[in-house]
Formats: C-alpha cells, structure tokens, sequence
C-alpha cells in the first residue's frame, strides 16, 4: 500500500510539473543569458594606454616586412593545426544540422518479396482450408513515416546547443589562429633582433681584438704591463661564448618557423642568410577595457560553452516528460506482381505512441544533477576567461609600456656612444689621441649597441603579446 502511495505521489509530481511546463510555453530548462561580469571601470593605468580603435584587422601589416608577411600566408592556408580546427567547425557544423534534422517527421521506403511456405500442422490447419495455399510469393512495397512532436521542447533545447557548441568551435579556430600569427610575429622578430645582437657582438670582438693587439705590442715594449690584458681578455672571451648561443637560438628560430607555417623545418632557414634589421615598434590603441571581452576568442568559446550546458540541463529535464511520436504506413501488398499497384492491394495504418519513464531509479535526476553541474564548471571557467582576458591585457600593456621606455632609455646611451665614438675618431685621424683611445669608445659603442639590440628585441615581444591579449 505505502509503495503504491510513493507512485501515486510521483506521477502526481509529473503531472503538476507537465502542466506548469505547458502553461510556461512548453520549453523545459532554463533560457541561457550571457552572465553580468564586472570589467571595472577602466584601464588601471590610464596613462598607458594609447588612443584609437584596438583590434586592428591584419595588425602586423604595420611592421611593413615582406618576409613575415609571406610566412603569414603560408600558415594561414598550410598549418596542420588550423586544417584541423576547420575540420573541427565541420564537425561541429554537422552535428547542428542533424540536430535540426529531429524536428522534421523521418520517411523510409521498402520493398520485397518475401517466398512463404507454412505448417499444415501449424495453428491454422491449411490442410482443411484448400482456399489458402501452403506455398506463397508476397510482395510488398511500403512507406514508413514517422514524428516525433518535440511537446516540451527536448529537441529544440538540443538545437540550441549544438548551434552554441558550433558557434563555439569558430571562436576556437580564431583562437588558434590568433596564436599562430602572434607565435609567428614573435619567433620572427627575436630571429631580427637576435642577428642584430650577434652583429653587435661579432663587432664587440672585432674592436676588442683590435685594441688587445695594440696592448700586446706595448707589453712586449715594456710600456704596460701584462696584467693589464686580462681584463679586455675576459671580455673578449665573454662575448665569443656568446656568438654560437645565439647562432643555436637563431637557428631554432628559423626551424621553428618552417614548422609553424606548415611545411619542413628547413624551409625558412634562408632567413639567415639575410640581414638582420629590427622591425618597427608602433603605439597600440587598446580601446575600452570592456571590449577586451568581445574582440578575446577565447572569451567567446567559454561563454558559447557555458550556453550550450545551459542548454543541456533542458535536454535532460525534458526525460522527464511524455513523449509523443506519431507513426504511419502506407504501401502495396498482393501474391503476384501483376497485382501490387491494384487499388485493392493497398495497406496502410496510422498509430500514435506515447512513452514516459515512470520509474527509473533516479536515472533521470541525477542526468538532471550532472547537467546542472556540468552548467555550473562551465560558469566558472567562463568567469575565468574573463578575468584572465582583463589580466592578460593589463599586464602585456603595462611590460609594453615600460619596455618602449627602456628601449627610449637605451636609445638615448647609444646615441651619446655614437657621438663620442664619433668625435674620438676624428681627433685619432688628425692625430690629437692614440689609436687605443679611439678603440676604447668604439667599444663603448659597441657594448651599447649590443643592449639596445636585447632590449628592442624585448619590447618587441612585448609589442606582439600585447596585440595577443587584445585579440589580434
């Protein structure tokens, strides 16, 4: 009795919870709105944002190099990784279009001829009813169709998450995108700066050289004495360990450019053969910190996963509910096939279907608790994506900002090295100071040269992860 009480009780549940549904408008689950996130009021530091629309379409065009544009290219259309993530947005798109496919009524075609021979000792004793031949041939041609009435919304509930999750695999490959560009543009421009550096190096060496072989002809003269090589000697040595670390780095670079566009590793290393020179910084306008938000594909994969979870727990909550399918036949059934299309030979039936699982030992709860938790991990990660957007762009802007004033700073000492290398040059060829003089500015100057080279090399990876984190 108390058993029969807890089913009563159940179904009276479902029965109070169908009718509320139905006067809701028949859609279970509940309706996905993109969450409220505070963004703050605007950049932390004001000062160093630079004005103008962010997001700048084909952005590294502005550092107006041929070679890095050609590499762009290449990636763009030969890259493994963005093959497969169009693969991906194929899948995703196929996966939509039959989810679509559920909302329309399913119509099958069959035919066949089917040779019978029955029992005489069966349940119909055919050897008494001489009318009905022991032997037969049927045939039989039929249409089969069917529909499933999507009554609380299921199907449309699994649309709307495959359309979420579609939409959510363009924003990936955009991501993905985004990331080659930026890998790209970074990998190139420290191959620049790193030969700039070497170039600065090997004249480093070339200047030391020179002025240790001047002290060794006055040591051998007893002018200085010898100890006074060791320092320049250190020096020397110093920047000679250096040249084959950046000839390694260099070449990793250039093999890793190769691979980033899709083809050989050995492809791009051509590129070092040809003439460093340091690609351009350029002011980035970052626009509103809030807009971050909608140019960061990685933004919009979370929040378009977060609605395609939304949109499961109404897929799940719809087991709850009574399923409506209609079913119908119409075909052709006779002995012979001289009388299969005759009027009298048609067959048909007509039968609607409703399912419901009554009882089902909490099945369908706890797919419902799975799918709340499922919606509630995607929330988070979608608040992640957003506070980790807005981090991302304050610290690439700020590592910009005091990167462009170091290179300013560095500048600035090369500048005054070149002035004085300069005039000690021309007081040594009207003979006013010795030759070694003169080495000792030009290796001031080259010294400079070599620290201007690393910090522009940095600034201008800090130049590439800032256009990264506003979304390229």
């Amino acid at each position: 009795m108390s058993m029969r009480k807890d089913v009563m009780m159940h179904l009276g549940k479902r029965g109070l919870l169908i009718v509320v549904v139905l006067l809701a408008g028949c859609t279970v689950g509940p309706d996905y709105h993109t969450p409220k996130i505070s963004t703050g009021t605007g950049w932390s530091a004001d000062g160093f944002a630079a004005q103008g629309k962010a997001g700048q379409i084909g952005w590294w065009h502005g550092l107006h190099d041929h070679e890095l544009d050609r590499l762009i290219d290449l990636a763009l259309s030969s890259n493994p990784d963005l093959l497969a993530a169009q693969a991906r947005i194929a899948q995703a798109r196929a996966a939509r279009d039959a989810a679509l496919g559920l909302q329309a009524p399913q119509l099958q075609a069959a035919a066949s001829v089917n040779q019978l021979r029955q029992s005489e000792n069966g349940l119909m004793p055919l050897a008494e009813i001489p009318i009905i031949p022991r032997d037969a041939t049927i045939y039989d041609a039929e249409f089969d169709a069917s529909w499933e009435i999507d009554l609380f919304g299921g199907t449309r509930r699994r649309i709307e998450s495959a359309r979420a999750l579609h939409a959510a695999s363009i924003a990936s490959a955009e991501d993905l995108r985004e990331s080659l560009i930026a890998e790209i543009v970074r990998d190139y421009v420290s191959l620049r700066g790193e030969q700039v550096e070497l170039a600065a190096r090997q004249a480093s060496i070339a200047t030391l050289d020179a002025e240790i072989g001047l002290l060794r002809q006055r040591a051998a003269s007893g002018d200085v004495p010898l100890y006074t090589l060791y320092p320049l000697t250190r020096q020397r040595e110093d920047n000679a360990a250096a040249v084959p670390v950046l000839q390694a780095r260099l070449r990793a670079l250039a093999l890793s450019l190769g691979v980033l566009s899709g083809q050989l590793p050995e492809r791009e290393l051509g590129l070092l053969n040809q003439p460093g020179e340091q690609l351009a910084l350029m002011p980035i306008p970052v626009g509103e910190r809030a807009e971050v938000l909608k140019r960061r594909p990685d933004v919009r994969v979370a929040e378009r996963q977060l609605a395609a979870a939304t949109a499961d727990i109404g897929v799940a909550t719809s087991a709850w509910f009574p399923q409506l399918a209609i079913s119908a036949s119409a075909g052709y059934q006779a002995l012979g096939p001289g009388e299969l299309w005759a009027a009298t030979s048609q067959t048909g039936s007509i039968m609607p279907l409703i399912s419901w699982r009554l009882l089902d030992g909490g099945q369908i709860k706890a797919e419902i608790h799975a799918a709340k938790a499922r919606q509630a991990s995607a929330a988070q990660a979608y608040v992640k994506a957003v506070l980790g957007a807005l981090g991302d762009a304050e610290q690439s802007l700020s590592n910009y900002h005091y990167a462009l004033s170091s290179v300013a700073s560095e500048q600035a000492a090369q500048h005054a090295a070149q002035w004085d290398a300069d005039m000690a040059q021309t007081r040594f060829q009207a003979g006013d100071i010795p030759r070694q003089d003169w080495l000792v500015t030009e290796l001031v100057l080259n010294n400079a040269q070599t620290t201007l080279a690393v910090t522009y090399t940095q600034a201008a990876v800090a130049m590439v992860a800032l256009h990264r984190a506003l979304g390229g």
